[in-house]
């Protein structure tokens, strides 16, 4: 992939910031790269604006190295430049404008450096990844911040049409950026030019992905849930059958399954004069409006 950086003096005074001597373009090897965006990235979480333009400030003068190993022989190149870039033509799959941390990087040429920059120039070395620290993840359809509000919204479903994602915001510190094999956002990496959203084609297979992930882990405590309730239906009186309670859950969603949860146990607390038999009790468990928010997902 050929560089369309050009290191005349006003580029070369920008590298100066950061050396202990002014350098020359015979030295130096310059090249650009997308840093991170607000795309949904492979976990179904992307960098809210606000976020990319602090991260703006934070990762210059950071460096990069290999596979996030914070090593000082990993140490390959430093961004020296770095800023948010639109492109009002493309959309995410969230319906917002493209927007994208692009970022200028250097390192000087020596026999070590060679080999790389020959692969970055032949588009082998070209996928990135950031490590940053993030204040706030927050659920794209409700608002919530994930960490002190959980809303059992899933990340990858749409809701209304709408997708679910974690929104990262208020980055407190940018660490280092690595050239990885596999990207969490599809679109970061090194560029010549950059005007273009990830495909759809790569977004929807990192949606399905994430989906099917989702889902597993969705199946998983919902069966969680069923073995509760069945060790709970022993301790409810009169007795409920294994089967009947079966019957009763296998189609039954989280929520539902967390309501009848919570009903049970309200019964093994107290042992009122009449209990309601299976089908009342399920019918119960599906009006419920707050199932146990304890088991939410």
């Amino acid at each position: 992939m050929p560089n369309d950086l050009i290191l005349d003096e006003a580029e070369l005074g920008k590298i100066d910031r950061f050396t202990r001597r002014p350098v020359t373009a015979d030295e130096v090897y310059a090249f650009p790269l997308v840093l991170c965006d607000n795309a949904p990235d492979r976990d179904s979480e992307r960098f809210s604006v606000r976020a990319l333009e602090r991260l703006a400030e934070l990762f210059v003068g950071k460096t990069g190295i290999f596979d996030h190993d914070p090593k000082g022989e990993n140490q390959t190149a430093r961004i020296y430049e770095c800023e948010v870039r639109s492109d009002e033509t493309e959309h995410t799959a969230c319906g917002e404008p493209y927007t994208y941390l692009y970022a200028k990087a250097y390192m000087m040429r020596t026999e070590r450096s060679r080999d790389l920059i020959t692969e970055i120039e032949g588009g082998i070395k070209k996928e990135v990844s950031v490590s940053c620290s993030i204040g706030k993840r927050i659920c794209s359809i409700c608002g919530s911040d994930r960490e002190e509000h959980p809303c059992g919204h899933v990340k990858g479903r749409r809701y209304e049409g709408k997708l679910c994602c974690d929104i990262l915001d208020e980055p407190g510190d940018a660490y280092e950026w690595s050239f990885v094999a596999v990207p969490a956002q599809p679109g970061a990496g090194v560029v010549k030019h950059y005007g273009s959203a990830p495909t759809p084609e790569t977004e929807a297979e990192a949606l399905k992905k994430s989906l099917a992930e989702e889902r597993a882990l969705n199946d998983r405590a919902c069966d969680l849930l069923r073995r509760e309730i069945i060790a709970l239906s022993f301790m409810t009186r009169p007795i409920m059958a294994v089967e009947a309670v079966k019957a009763l859950t296998d189609r039954m969603s989280f929520d539902e399954l967390a309501a009848l949860r919570g009903k049970l146990l309200e019964m093994t607390r107290t042992v009122p004069d009449e209990l309601p038999d299976e089908q009342q009790l399920f019918h119960t468990a599906q009006s419920s409006p707050d199932p146990d928010p304890s088991y939410k997902i």
